[in-house]
């Protein structure tokens, strides 16, 4: 007999994981099923950034996430073949999300983390070895099929379907969705490393901007150090991956096989693409299975996370039958628009990087130079990330804010100091400056009356961007903010309106 579930998650790679997770803790049935029959063990995507260490944190995982990262602690910088500087990122302390800007991990280890706390949930099961081969989508639910070693047909119902199936998936096939490619190609032999003698990194993470070999080194998580090496015309795929050739291109490098431990290597190819829809119906997808992007800007997983984010407090709500189906449909809109942002950064760095031209490369490197390695000077420009329309005030609100990340400052509270979110905890955030009438059912907090501001930084904030008041989404975007504290209860009431999303599934809400 089918098994029923509120979720069905296809695939228990870092953003499958995170998501059954999510919903696991929310009180949900959720069932994951992966094909491979055990973790893969080598390592793969390596960074992730203070706003998805919050996301672990919202997870209940921050601790275990910290003993398996490390911080960056400087900076990270792009250098020519000459050794000069081209450009100077500050990596160093903690972002606005509260965590460090930079953090490097090995992805068996935050595996690990993800599936022990998932396998822990009373809730959640976690099958590998199940391949899925069937996605029926009916009325009240959608039917999964699968194979396992033992049983060749095997079936679950679910209410709603996560496919995190990655760059092949199968669920974005059933949904129907078509990918949009920017024609952006370059192969690149990763290759990763367990030193065996003590060395000083510094700085840990750079680019080797030389048009003879561009080249990426990168801290690969706590002991552990990566190299990417760019495929130059003439070189096959079969040539450079190979073991004989991972050592020849580290030599250089002082890399040997007395001093190192090869763990990896592999050819990526590096694209950039998504997803024309991203959900339908009862089926949605994320992570890899919605988007690819090169490496440059190191936020391929991170953006998977964003996804499922964002998806998971619109799912709880319509599993709930709190809000009607359209507001799945803003998962689409918002993430769509936001993850563009992030593949264009890509490309753009891409583009810097990948130059094997030498009078190109020499263009280049002066530009960088006369700009005294600035980022703000010598990168290429693009707007701030926010989100596309979907659960987004239109009026009143402060344009700067709207559909941006909201920081996650230090606060105050019965003389203790702590980051926001294990203040406030989980569910949408009405911030204040001064008291209001609407409690926002008892999700509103002063700072400065309920909440301390031990360092200052949210008076600064809020008086940087002029405002009384800020609603934050649980997925921690700003909904909206207002100038007046008079116009919070329109705020509120806006917000209710858009999240109920009484509307016929597939309609979409369109805001301002």
């Amino acid at each position: 007999m089918d098994t029923v579930h509120d979720v069905v998650v296809v695939g228990a790679g870092p953003v499958g994981l995170a998501a059954a997770r999510m919903l696991g803790g929310r009180g949900f049935s959720v069932l994951v099923l992966e094909r491979w029959p055990e973790p893969y063990p080598r390592p793969r995507a390596v960074h992730f950034d203070d706003e998805i260490g919050r996301v672990f944190q919202s997870l209940g995982l921050a601790e275990p996430v910290r003993a398996i990262s490390e911080a960056v602690p400087d900076h990270y910088e792009w250098r020519n073949a000459a050794g000069a500087s081209l450009v100077r990122i500050d990596w160093s302390g903690r972002g606005p999300g509260g965590w460090p800007t930079a953090s490097f991990f090995s992805q068996p280890d935050l595996e690990k983390v993800l599936a022990d706390a998932v396998e822990a949930m009373p809730n959640v099961t976690l099958r590998r070895g199940a391949e899925v081969v069937g996605v029926e989508e009916q009325a009240e639910d959608v039917l999964v099929t699968y194979t396992t070693a033992a049983v060749k047909h095997r079936s679950a119902r679910a209410r709603f379907v996560i496919g995190c199936d990655g760059a092949n998936s199968f669920v974005r096939e059933r949904l129907g969705a078509a990918l949009h490619d920017q024609g952006f190609f370059y192969d690149w032999l990763i290759v990763d490393t367990i030193p065996l003698d003590e060395r000083d990194w510094s700085p840990q993470n750079w680019q080797l901007c030389d048009p003879a070999r561009p080249t990426t080194i990168v801290s690969g998580g706590p002991g552990r150090r990566r190299w990417e090496f760019m495929r130059l015309p003439g070189e096959t795929r079969d040539e450079l991956n190979t073991a004989d050739k991972a050592w020849e291109l580290l030599e250089p490098w002082g890399r040997t096989p007395e001093n190192s431990r090869l763990e990896r290597h592999a050819v990526y190819t590096f694209a950039a693409r998504w997803a024309d829809r991203w959900n339908g119906g009862r089926l949605a997808i994320a992570g890899d299975a919605a988007h690819q992007m090169p490496p440059f800007a190191g936020q391929g997983m991170c953006s998977g996370l964003r996804d499922v984010a964002n998806l998971c407090w619109k799912l709880e709500r319509v599993l709930r039958g709190e809000s009607g189906f359209a507001l799945l449909d803003t998962y689409t809109s918002e993430r769509s628009v936001h993850l563009q942002h992030a593949i264009a950064m890509s490309v753009e760095l891409g583009r810097v990087i990948c130059v094997l031209d030498e009078q190109q490369a020499a263009d280049r490197d002066a530009r960088m130079i006369a700009g005294d390695a600035d980022p703000a000077r010598v990168l290429p420009v693009s707007a701030l990330p926010v989100l596309g329309d979907g659960v987004l005030a239109d009026s009143p609100a402060t344009s700067t804010l709207r559909g941006t990340l909201a920081p996650q400052f230090p606060v105050g509270r019965d003389g203790h100091r702590a980051l926001l979110d294990d203040v406030t905890g989980y569910g949408a955030v009405l911030l204040t400056r001064a008291e209001v009438s609407d409690n926002f059912g008892g999700r509103a907090f002063t700072i400065g009356a309920g909440l301390g501001d031990p360092d200052g930084a949210w008076t600064r904030w809020f008086e940087a961007h002029h405002i009384q008041a800020v609603l934050i989404r649980p997925d921690h975007y700003v909904f909206g903010a207002v100038t007046d504290l008079a116009d919070t209860k329109e705020l509120i009431t806006r917000y209710g309106d858009l999240v109920r999303a009484r509307t016929t599934p597939g309609e979409r809400i369109s805001c301002v």
